[in-house]
């Protein structure tokens, strides 16, 4: 499109659309048949040699480029509902403060099935109901013989569609029976909507409120249609769940919708269920990137459409059309998960935040370890602070946290005595134990015992661990495999060994310790199958497993009333990173997992192996004293000029060469512009230098004014996108998670 001015006295329709492309702008195509009310709808343009799908952002009556150079669009896609314009605004809003493209933005919010140029075919089910004239019959009407009519006229007498489901009771003629009643006049046949989930016969009973949370439902439902913050802060097992049911079933009274927001994928089925059998009758959307392309447009349209009251759904369900949207809620919203680290990288709790103000409605953030900048947002009275201090079942307490110095009590194979010999004692009382590391494989790497050699990967600054049952070396960052050696690449020796422990070496220890205890391992790799993770979780609850060995799948939201014992493998590791949130995610990595013991009424006990007992985390850790954990960190980081007293962006360049990343990152350090209150450091290698076959280097900018931060940023990105660097891959990263 050419870019000279141009004008006429014709009223002409233009459409500003935007695109999935890695620029910022929207693109101008002719569209005299749209109207206002087609904006937010799906469109199909001409772009160079391909047609893309995009979506309408506006519609004008000029445009800055030559009208005869403009094309039309090819086609209107209204199979779906256009996107609101309460989402529009969030979506710009996201592109702005994020300095993503708005085209990559907007599209990236839309079910990949909605991006194709192919339109959908939403799935649906056939339905029969009596017409007006079949209103007249009764059952009686008919002979005694007709068993098939009789029972079908006695179904269809409520005035409801009924599909093929619940017409089936009838017995197998009822299909002949309805051709029959069909071409009489006395049905009608259409399509409706598949349901999302089956009705359920009766609701589970709510069980009575604690004090507490009694206090919290009635403080934050009477805040419904108003724009209102909540951290709820309860300790593991303080019942946030049942307080999210609360006021979910206020929102449905309202006749809204509510959404749940959660860390992870695994999470979203248990949620689920608790969810249907407490509203049978309601429609119960869910919403992951583990879902199949065709089950996932299903339940995003029936939220669109307003079918689906309660939609459950990780980061990327913040951008869910909802017309009714009532009540938002972010489950554990301290999660790392919730940060998108490609693409549009956002934070899907702080965009909640801003969803909720645009709607003016409540947004409830759960915790028992909340992120410091929402303990810090609640603490300044930024946001309202509810605290759920005791667990919800009265004879369930806290679990008792032991340190075991492993200076003095050296373990064998990963395992000291102390904790093997607690393991042992739940197995004779029938209880079950949760050994807790945070690295699958069998190892965290091979080692040669004469020169230390390691098996690195060639592609990244990162060792490649032993996953021995597979006979693989495998990188956890990039995934190159490669098979095992058998002797030293460097000296020849034979004699490699396995470095450190994985989830599989524990496994294999606790085998040869325990021969008769079901172990049951839980990690990334034993649950990759689609429902192998489900029915671990059943069998888990059936008592047919008594060890568990696991990772962060296991450490939060489950709810095993059979577990009591909970062991901590390598928790040190943490304490030496250079990262400045290593601990305040140990520390809720910690009390998450160690949440998993003692929910019922049986007491529970944590063992932490460390060699550091008298550190300060695990001293507060064993008071499970988050307020003063939180204050210490906060105190620490007001004095260092850390986040959240001090606001963050990094520009990441990524490169064949470490060089040229640099040298692409010092260009663009010199084409920022002078700002007051806003730092740009010199810059430098990432922490992890290589990755994928490529270096990685990052310019870090902080400002204690976000204002300030925001403003350098939206005058530097002009000139970064005109930067020209054919070998140079970058993206700005506003909020990082990390550095």
């Amino acid at each position: 499109m050419s870019s000279a001015s141009a004008q006429t006295a014709t009223p002409t329709c233009i459409a500003q659309v935007a695109l999935d492309l890695p620029v910022p702008r929207l693109f101008d195509y002719h569209a005299p048949e749209l109207t206002p009310a087609d904006i937010g709808c799906r469109v199909l343009v001409p772009f160079g040699r391909k047609q893309l799908v995009g979506v309408v952002m506006q519609l004008s009556h000029s445009s800055a480029h030559a009208l005869d150079k403009l094309k039309p669009i090819a086609a209107v896609y209204r199979d779906t509902a256009p996107l609101p314009a309460e989402l529009l605004r969030l979506l710009r809003f996201c592109s702005q403060y994020y300095h993503h493209p708005l085209g990559a933005t907007v599209l990236a919010a839309l079910p990949t099935a909605l991006r194709r140029v192919q339109p959908v075919q939403p799935k649906s089910v056939t339905t029969w109901a009596l017409s007006e004239a079949g209103q007249q019959l009764h059952e009686d009407a008919f002979p005694a013989r007709a068993l098939a009519q009789r029972a079908l006229c006695a179904v269809l007498r409520d005035g409801q569609p009924h599909s093929a489901a619940t017409l089936a009771v009838v017995g197998s003629s009822y299909r002949s029976v309805l051709r029959r009643w069909l071409a009489q006049g006395w049905v009608t046949q259409s399509s409706q909507p598949a349901r999302l989930n089956p009705i359920t016969t009766a609701a589970d009973s709510a069980p009575t409120l604690t004090p507490a949370q009694q206090a919290a439902v009635t403080q934050i439902g009477g805040q419904f249609g108003e724009f209102y913050v909540c951290l709820l802060h309860g300790v593991t097992g303080s019942g946030k769940t049942e307080v999210y049911l609360h006021l979910v079933a206020q929102a449905l009274q309202q006749g809204g919708q509510a959404l749940l927001l959660v860390p992870e994928i695994n999470l979203t089925p248990q949620l689920t269920g608790v969810f249907q059998a407490r509203f049978p009758d309601i429609e119960i959307a869910t919403l992951h990137s583990g879902m199949a392309e065709a089950e996932r447009l299903t339940h995003w349209l029936a939220a669109v459409q307003g079918r689906a009251r309660i939609v459950l759904g990780t980061r990327l369900a913040v951008f869910t059309p909802l017309p009714d949207l009532a009540l938002i809620i972010v489950d554990e919203e301290h999660d790392s998960s919730f940060h998108q680290q490609d693409g549009l990288r956002y934070a899907a709790r702080d965009v909640a935040v801003m969803r909720a103000q645009q709607r003016k409605i409540p947004v409830l953030l759960g915790s028992a370890t909340p992120a410091l900048e929402t303990w810090h947002n609640a603490s300044n009275g930024r946001y309202a602070l509810i605290s759920l201090p005791q667990r919800a079942i009265a004879t369930a307490q806290l679990p008792t946290i032991r340190l075991l110095d492993t200076r003095s009590n050296r373990p064998e194979d990963g395992l000291s005595s102390q904790l093997l010999s607690a393991i042992e004692q739940r197995l004779a009382l029938g209880q079950q134990s949760l050994v807790f590391i945070n690295r699958r494989g069998y190892a965290p790497t091979l080692m040669c015992t004469e020169c230390g050699w390691g098996a690195a990967c060639t592609r990244c600054s990162a060792r490649l661990v032993l996953h021995l049952r597979d006979k693989q070396l495998r990188c956890h960052h990039c995934g190159h495999v490669e098979r095992i050696v058998h002797a030293c690449p460097d000296c020849g020796n034979l004699d490699l060994k396995p470095g450190g422990f994985g989830t599989q070496r524990l496994e294999d220890t606790l085998a040869r310790r325990f021969p008769a205890a079901r172990i049951l391992r839980v990690d990334r790799d034993s649950t990759r199958n689609k429902d192998s993770w489900p029915a671990m979780q059943k069998a888990i609850r059936a008592n047919q497993a008594d060890i568990l060995v696991g990772t962060q799948l296991l450490a939060k939201g489950h709810d095993f009333p059979n577990l009591t014992l909970v062991g901590v493998i390598n928790a040190d590791s943490a304490l030496y990173s250079p990262d400045f949130r290593a601990s305040e995610r140990l520390f809720a990595q910690l009390m998450q997992v160690g949440g998993r013991a003692g929910r019922a009424s049986v007491a529970g006990e944590v063992l932490i192996q460390t060699q550091f007992p008298d550190h300060h985390l695990y001293q507060l850790l064993q008071r499970h004293d988050y307020a003063a954990f939180a204050a210490s960190l906060l105190s620490e980081r007001a004095a260092s000029g850390f986040p959240p007293f001090i606001h963050q962006a990094v520009l990441r360049a990524e490169a064949p060469q470490i060089d040229t990343a640099l040298a692409f990152l010092q260009r663009a350090k010199a084409a920022a512009p002078a700002a007051d209150q806003v730092t740009l450091f010199d810059p430098t290698p990432a922490a992890m230098p290589r990755k994928a076959g490529l270096e990685r280097g990052l310019l870090l900018l902080q400002s204690p004014s976000r204002q300030a931060l925001q403003r350098l940023l939206s005058a530097w990105m002009p000139s970064l996108t005109a930067l020209k660097s054919a070998a140079v891959r970058w993206h700005l990263d506003v909020d990082p998670l990390e550095i």
